[in-house]
C-alpha cells in the first residue's frame, strides 16, 4: 500500500497480518497433506488444524470441539440458522431476529419462511439498539431460536446479547449470535454471554478471506451443513481449507491479547476523527449509539451531499471509506439498516461509514478530514446549483 492511501473500510474487511501471512505461508509448503489423512503428512496438517482450533475456542472462552471451521460469517449465519430451525421443527417453527441483521442471516430467514416456518422481524431504535420488549412480546410456544447480531456492521451498535440469552434460555430456547463484527472490538465469551451459537470471519480482525467459524454450544440440537464427507466431527462435509484455518488461528490470538489496550487505541483515533470533522464541516450527523457502539465504527451523514459521489471522490485521492455494508454494495436499495433507524431518505443517501484499524495516524486522519472537507463543500454546492436551477424551471 502506498504511503498516501489510507484505508478506512475496516468494517468490510481487514488487512492481512505479517504473523498470520507467515504462518499460513508455513502451512502452504509444510503442510500439504488432506487432514483426514493418516499418514504422516495428514497428520501434520491436522495437528495444525487442532491448534487452530484451540486458538478460536481459547479467544471465546469455548471447547476446541465446539468450533467448527466453515467457509466464513455467510456460511456459518446459514448453518446456525438453518440448522438449529430444521433440528428442532418438531418442536416449533417460530423464529425471531431483527429488521438489521447482515444480509446471510435474514436471507437464511427468508429461505426457512418458504419451508414454512414463521419469522419475526423485531425493530430497533433510532440508535439502531434492538427493542427488547419487541423480543419479549414476540415469544410463544412455538419460539425455538432468536438469532440477534452482537454488533451491527453498518452502525456500530451494540446489542443487549447477555440479556437476550438469558431470556431464551429462561424459555427454552436456542440463541444464536452474529459476532462477525465484534471479534477484536469487544471481549467477548460465550460461556458468560450464554449463547447456544456464535458466528466468526477471519477477515475481519486481520486474518484470511474465505474462512470463518461457528461455535455450537455442546448439546445444542443442529442439523449438518453439507452432505459429503466425515470433515469436522461429521458435522460440515468437505476438505478443510488448513493454511486458512491455521492463519486464522494466528489473527484470533492476535486480536484478543490485550484487547484493552488494541480497542483503547482504535477508540481514540476515531474520536479524533470524529471531533475534527464535526469542526470542519456543517451539517453532519452520526449513526449509531453514542456509546455503546464498537470502537473503530463512523457512520457519518453529510447533508447535501451524495454518499457515493464523497466515496468515489475520496478514493480518486487515495481513501477508501464505504456507503454500507460491502456485501450490498452495488444494489440501488437504501440501507436496510438506517431505514430501520427511522432516518430520512436524504439522510441515507448522504451517509459514509468510516471503519478505522490501530494503524491510522492522527496525520493521516488530518489528511482525510481536509480531503472530506473540500469534496463536500464542492458537492454541496453542485447540490445548491440544482436546487436552485429546479426552483426558477417550476
Amino acid at each position: 500500500m502506498e504511503e498516501k492511501e489510507v484505508y478506512l473500510d475496516n468494517a468490510s474487511t481487514t488487512k492481512i497480518s505479517a504473523d498470520v501471512y507467515k504462518k499460513m505461508l508455513e502451512c502452504f509448503t509444510k503442510c500439504q497433506g488432506n487432514s483426514s489423512s493418516i499418514h504422516k503428512m495428514g497428520r501434520d496438517a491436522n495437528a495444525e488444524l487442532d491448534e487452530a482450533r484451540a486458538k478460536v475456542a481459547k479467544a471465546i472462552g469455548a471447547k476446541p470441539s465446539e468450533i467448527y471451521f466453515t467457509s466464513g460469517g455467510t456460511e456459518a449465519n446459514n448453518w446456525a440458522i438453518k440448522g438449529i430451525a430444521r433440528a428442532n421443527r418438531s418442536k416449533g417453527n417460530h423464529i425471531i431476529t431483527s429488521v438489521i441483521e447482515h444480509p446471510s442471516v435474514l436471507e437464511s430467514c427468508k429461505d426457512l419462511e418458504k419451508e414454512g416456518f414463521k419469522v419475526t422481524y423485531v425493530g430497533v431504535d433510532s440508535n439502531g439498539v434492538i427493542d427488547y420488549s419487541q423480543i419479549i412480546k414476540s415469544i410463544g410456544p412455538n419460539t425455538i431460536l432468536i438469532s440477534i447480531m452482537t454488533a451491527n456492521n453498518e452502525v456500530g451498535s451494540l446489542q443487549p446479547i447477555r440479556a437476550i440469552a438469558e431470556l431464551a434460555k429462561a424459555n427454552e430456547i436456542y440463541f444464536h449470535t452474529d459476532a462477525v463484527q465484534a471479534i477484536g472490538a469487544i471481549a467477548l465469551n460465550v460461556k458468560e454471554l450464554g449463547v447456544d451459537a456464535l458466528t466468526i470471519s477471519a477477515h475481519k480482525f486481520h486474518g484470511p478471506k474465505g474462512v470463518g467459524a461457528l461455535y455450537v454450544k455442546k448439546g445444542t440440537k443442529i442439523d449438518r451443513f453439507m452432505s459429503g464427507g466425515r470433515q469436522e466431527d461429521n458435522m460440515r462435509a468437505g476438505t478443510v481449507n488448513v493454511p486458512a484455518c491455521a492463519g486464522m488461528g494466528v489473527a484470533i490470538e492476535n486480536a484478543t491479547t490485550d484487547l484493552d489496550e488494541k480497542v483503547r487505541e482504535v477508540r481514540v483515533i476515531r474520536k479524533y476523527f470524529q471531533r475534527k470533522v464535526s469542526e470542519a464541516i456543517h451539517n453532519i450527523s452520526l449513526n449509531g449509539h453514542p456509546t455503546q457502539r464498537i470502537a473503530n465504527n463512523c457512520s457519518i451523514s453529510f447533508e447535501g451531499a451524495e454518499s457515493e459521489a464523497i466515496v468515489m471522490m475520496l478514493d480518486r485521492e487515495g481513501i477508501y471509506a464505504s456507503y454500507g455494508s460491502a456485501c450490498e454494495m452495488g444494489s440501488n436499495a437504501p440501507s436496510h439498516v438506517l431505514q430501520a433507524m427511522g432516518k430520512e431518505p436524504e439522510a441515507i443517501r448522504s451517509t459514509v461509514r468510516f471503519t478505522f484499524s490501530a494503524e491510522i495516524t492522527r496525520e493521516q486522519v488530518d489528511e482525510v478530514v481536509e480531503t472530506l472537507r473540500k469534496i463536500v463543500k464542492k458537492l454541496r454546492s453542485i447540490s445548491a446549483i440544482r436546487i436552485y436551477k429546479s426552483k426558477v424551471e417550476l
